[in-house]
């Protein structure tokens, strides 16, 4: 047989033969071990099924938040799986965190839990609730948790999938004890003797590392078109004549998207997921320029990109700022911030722009002011600073005795450094 239904068929028959003859004073142990025996080509089959029925759900999930109309709609998506986040009743119409997939999936397990409970419940086995939960297990992990990681590393999404794809891996993880009840009362198990940490599903943790995979995934989906967006070689002249009042184009266009970025991931993902998307971007930003100032493409450079680039790093901190503090991420992460992933960035430039930067090899400055520099990094980009009179730091001061000392410090930093190598 290769149809999970006919297996249920026939268990049926053969158990209620057995049932009759034991009426008659027959052994049928030996016939109810047969269908014990074929309990896991079974469960096999069943997983086949659900495997494609999942598979499908995802494939045509739009990863769009599902909007419920009306109560009914909720109570048959929301509260049935025990996904709700409050026990008060939402207004209508209700836009969930989690895609039309989410719910879908639940039935899928829901049917998968009273099948393989159909299948164990006769008379040969009286305690099967840890089969059911061993092959619920198999479900989550082998099934549901395959297939969503397929999707993630699949590369046909964008970060609005990824970040619903993410924003559903959560949901399902916390459904995790919701199917252990649910198979626990099909099998006439009370849910306290199961609700305890140590009695939960391996799956539970198994959706977790996906989570993070989809997270991760999702923020180099973000990263990527941060690049887009800032392309500093191409948007920064590295030897202009002119100072700018004002940071480069290419920042704004990175404010937007990161506002956008944050704004939806703060409607469907935990806080800690927000977190960690705010700061990888954040962090990929300070990476990308200080990378700039090191890639052979940047051959030279004076002051006036550097006071540009101060403005945008400005900017950023701002935006990181605000953003860290209206999403109330302040009140969990108290010793962290946003700002504090552009930290190796804002360390280089204010060392470009310090009246003294010889003051890096005085290990008390460096470890108060620039402990988050590399001096091998700091090195090769020193070597790069245009050192012209009329150039290096010429537009911090029109006195040309500061300029003098200016440019003397940092010729005594790069001489100090190439030693220190």
């Amino acid at each position: 047989m290769d149809a999970a239904s006919h297996f249920l068929l026939v268990k049926d028959y053969v158990t209620l033969f057995g049932a009759t003859l034991r009426q008659y004073g027959y052994n049928v142990a030996p016939v109810l071990e047969t269908l014990n025996s074929s309990r896991d080509k079974y469960h096999g089959l069943l997983l086949v099924e659900c495997r494609q029925q999942i598979t499908d759900i995802l494939v045509t999930d739009t990863c769009e938040q599902m909007v419920m109309k009306k109560e009914s709609d909720y109570l048959a998506n929301v509260l049935l799986f025990h996904l709700q986040t409050s026990d008060i009743m939402p207004a209508f119409p209700y836009i969930a965190p989690f895609s039309s997939m989410v719910p879908e999936c639940c039935r899928i397990v829901r049917t998968f839990i009273k099948d393989s409970v159909n299948y164990l419940t006769y008379g040969a086995q009286m305690n099967y609730f840890d089969f059911v939960r061993k092959y619920l297990d198999k479900l989550l992990i082998d099934v549901l948790n395959e297939v969503i990681l397929k999707t993630i590393n699949s590369g046909s999404t964008g970060v609005s999938q990824a970040m619903q794809i993410a924003a559903n891996i959560a949901v399902l993880e916390r459904a995790c004890d919701y199917f252990l009840q649910h198979a626990a009362q099909q099998c006439g198990i009370p849910v306290r003797s199961i609700d305890r940490p140590q009695n939960g599903l391996a799956a539970k943790v198994v959706l977790k590392t996906s989570r993070d995979a989809a997270y991760l995934a999702l923020l180099s989906l973000v990263n990527s078109k941060l690049d887009e967006f800032m392309s500093l070689t191409e948007n920064v002249n590295w030897t202009s004549d002119e100072t700018s009042q004002h940071g480069n184009d290419y920042i704004n266009e990175v404010l937007i998207y990161l506002d956008t970025v944050l704004s939806t991931a703060q409607q469907i993902l935990p806080l800690d997921a927000l977190y960690k998307v705010g700061c990888g971007a954040l962090e990929h930003i300070s990476n990308s320029i200080v990378g700039v100032f090191l890639s052979d493409s940047v051959k030279r450079f004076n002051v006036n990109p550097v006071v540009t680039i101060n403005h945008d790093l400005k900017a950023l901190e701002t935006f990181a700022d605000e953003r860290f503090h209206s999403t109330g991420l302040h009140e969990i992460y108290k010793d962290g911030s946003f700002r504090a992933c552009l930290i190796e960035a804002r360390q280089l430039i204010n060392l470009l722009l310090s009246s003294q930067p010889e003051n890096f090899m005085n290990p008390v400055i460096r470890e108060r002011n620039y402990n988050a520099l590399d001096y091998k990094k700091v090195a090769s980009i020193c070597e790069k600073y245009k050192d012209s009179a009329d150039g290096l730091f010429g537009s911090l001061s029109n006195r040309a005795k500061n300029q003098s000392a200016r440019k003397k410090s940092m010729d005594m930093l790069k001489k100090r450094l190439r030693d220190f190598n």
